[in-house]
């Protein structure tokens, strides 16, 4: 099988199949995210191009790595394993027991693909991909490759027998979850069930033998999805059994073999309430105490969540939206723990990060919790992906002296394969329906066609955002009468880096915005400093979004602009990595500088330049891998020392461009945390001799 003969590089002149309609979901959360499929992503975009390089290269990528690593082997070992027990086979060194894992998340973003882009010779591909990774289910359900290629001798990871190792290495229900999500989004896509079935017999495998009950093996997950997935497949289903196995996986957490806090096992899971331990697991966790809260009603969950959300937005999070601060378990540190150099922030736990803050947000409704989502999304999350689609991070630091690069793959490719099926997803964060309440909460051009109240309403989005703070949303069809608008006004414009103090703004700068629905202003929040306008349904709400409330009718124009001026942050005192430090952020952008375009030798290092006490920003642009971003230009100084040993300095210019974009261009300095008093610079060697200056832009 080779994926070259399916090449989606190929698309344009793609075969349509015909898709099951889609329909309204139901989760049990209070409000509805609107379908990814019901929003078109305008093409040339800032989101639009990431969208393309995810179907263009990223997907065929992935796909390519799992058939060269010998992903898609271990499923044809096993098989031949099934119909000749007499043939073993040894496990390939290097292999790790979640392999699996990796086609399951390429089909799934794949699929998400498919439902926006259908193509025939893509159906037939990840079909030709399903039928070997069936070929490897045993007769009762049970699918894990690492096991079944030879079970006298597994992986390391698998223990001696099925679930033994669970808590521990084996990933057997970490495996689980991701074919569960996999094989329903297939199904959503293309409306065949042989995916689904196969994951549902193993799903089915998995509740017969993992509980509580007497024979059961009562283990929870060593790494957590299936809780997500579960909850997931209930809703596909109909039947609760899954929805009872995801609560059990849950309840039961701390009450096992193994209580640890690497897998959040320390404790029952509601009486937790600080982020510890590995950060994707974590993360994922408490997406999955969301879902099953919102399905089942526990509230004892959702005060865990809010808890630990306010301990990680409090002490725990980087100014990128970045999670994990320690390569050591890949986990959280103490609180205020956030290095810099050897922050870990992988991409996976980026990831996670927005599921749990989409998940909490369709709980509460509050602007605060896309406020972290969006700082994520911008900044730590994208930071993971070359913007061709076609290299790597697995973590993400705010500094490297140059020991950074990105990867075409990596041996544990868990961070390549999840963008795979992140990205794609991506339009399904941008609006939401609660009743005759329709919310605006990520910013991009886009149209959608969305369901309020029951009816239809159509609207299109246009804006250069995050590079301008122009926004306007229009009526193409609005079958719905009367409905409340919710525009989602970004904690950054309302002088708030998070909704902690955890970060604050340093400039004393005060950004303002403005809101006008055909023309005529309803909300301008500098008027007296407070949202004033002609219209008395524009209020701006405690739960931070601007409410314009009245019957819409086609053509209506609603006008937003943000004020977007560079904005220099500093970290509260607790945090000592960041003491006598400035970051610099546009808008939802966090920028950084690079040593391709300061100089970087060993006259006049990074960590050799000082910020102005007040520094003045000019905007820029440059070209990085093919597309344009803006810089920020500053005037600093540079210290060193002369040939004598005297401390001397110079005027130095400063560019920054955003921090997604670093290590594009080769190998070298980077720094997010740049100093602002005398006393964190170190100076370098020789400043007296004239280093290269940065061109101007």
């Amino acid at each position: 099988m080779s994926f070259a003969r399916f090449s989606l590089l190929a698309l344009g002149l793609s075969l349509f199949v015909r898709q099951p309609a889609p329909a309204q979901a139901v989760h049990g959360y209070p409000i509805s995210p609107v379908a990814f499929t019901s929003v078109k992503v305008s093409p040339g975009t800032f989101w639009g191009q990431r969208l393309q390089a995810a179907r263009e290269v990223t997907i065929p990528l992935a796909f390519a790595k799992c058939e060269e690593t010998g992903r898609y082997t271990n499923f044809s070992n096993a098989a031949q394993h099934l119909h000749n027990p007499s043939k073993v086979f040894a496990i390939a060194p290097g292999t790790f027991s979640f392999d699996d894992t990796d086609p399951y998340k390429t089909i799934e973003g794949a699929s998400y693909i498919l439902q926006t882009y259908p193509d025939k010779r893509l159906v037939a591909y990840v079909d030709s991909v399903i039928d070997v990774i069936g070929s490897a289910q045993e007769p009762d359900g049970y699918l894990y490759t690492a096991r079944t290629q030879n079970p006298q001798q597994p992986h390391p990871w698998a223990g001696e027998r099925r679930w033994t190792k669970e808590e521990d290495l084996s990933h057997e229900l970490y495996n689980l979850g991701h074919m569960v999500e996999s094989a329903i989004a297939h199904y959503q896509a293309t409306g065949s069930r042989k995916f689904l079935d196969i994951a549902i017999r193993y799903a089915d495998c998995v509740c017969r033998e993992v509980g509580p009950a007497p024979g059961q093996a009562c283990v929870v997950p060593g790494h957590q999805i299936a809780e997500m997935a579960l909850a997931k497949l209930y809703l596909v289903t109909g039947n609760r059994k899954y929805l009872d196995e995801a609560k059990f996986f849950l309840d039961y957490r701390g009450k096992t073999t193994i209580t640890h806090d690497y897998s959040q096992a320390h404790r029952p899971v509601v009486e937790q309430d600080e982020a510890v331990g590995h950060a994707v697991r974590a993360a994922y966790m408490y997406a999955g105490m969301a879902d099953v809260a919102a399905l089942t009603g526990d509230s004892a969950y959702i005060r865990a969540i809010d808890r630990i959300w306010n301990n990680i937005v409090s002490a725990k999070l980087y100014i990128t939206g970045g999670i994990g601060a320690t390569s050591s378990g890949e986990a959280f540190g103490r609180n205020y723990e956030l290095p810099n150099m050897t922050a870990y922030c992988e991409t996976c736990a980026a990831i996670g990060n927005v599921y749990v803050n989409h998940r909490l947000f369709l709980l509460h409704g509050q602007a605060k919790y896309y406020d972290v989502l969006e700082r994520t999304l911008y900044n730590g999350l994208i930071s993971g992906m070359s913007l061709a689609g076609d290299a790597f991070f697995y973590p993400n630091p705010l500094e490297s002296a140059g020991q950074h690069k990105r990867q075409p793959w990596f041996g544990c490719a868990c961070c390549p394969s999840n963008l795979c099926r992140f990205i794609p997803s991506l339009p399904g964060y941008v609006y939401a329906v609660r009743e005759r309440a329709l919310y605006v909460n990520l910013f991009l051009s886009n149209t959608g066609q969305l369901s309020v109240a029951g009816r239809k309403v159509v609207l299109t989005q246009q804006t250069d955002y995050p590079w301008q703070g122009d926004i306007c949303l229009s009526i193409d069809k609005n079958q719905a009468g009367t409905f409340a608008m919710k525009l989602r006004i970004p904690g950054w414009v309302r002088n708030q880096v998070l909704p902690s103090d955890l970060y604050s703004y340093a400039d004393g700068e005060r950004p303002g915005y403005t809101v006008s629905v055909n023309g005529i202003t309803v909300a301008d929040s500098r008027t007296d400093g407070t949202v004033a306008g002609n219209d008395k349904q524009a209020v701006l709400t405690a739960d931070g979004y601007l409410t314009i409330e009245r019957w819409w009718k086609k053509g209506d124009r609603v006008q937003l602009h943000f004020d977007m001026a560079p904005r220099t942050v500093s970290a509260n005192s607790q945090v000592k990595a960041d003491r006598g430090l400035l970051a610099v952020e546009r808008g939802p952008l966090v920028y950084c500088a690079e040593h391709a375009d300061n100089p970087s030798d060993n006259k006049t290092a990074l960590s050799s330049i000082l910020l102005n006490q007040k520094p003045q920003f000019s905007m820029g642009k440059t070209e990085i891998a093919g597309t344009q971003v803006q810089t920020l230009i500053t005037e600093a100084q540079s210290f060193g020392y002369d040939a004598n040993g005297r401390i001397e300095s110079r005027n130095t210019r400063l560019t920054l461009i955003p921090y997604y974009a670093w290590c594009h261009r080769g190998q070298g300095q980077m720094r997010v945390w740049l100093p602002h008093e005398l006393g964190c610079v170190k100076p370098a060697v020789n400043v007296g001799t004239p280093g290269p200056t940065p061109a101007q832009p």
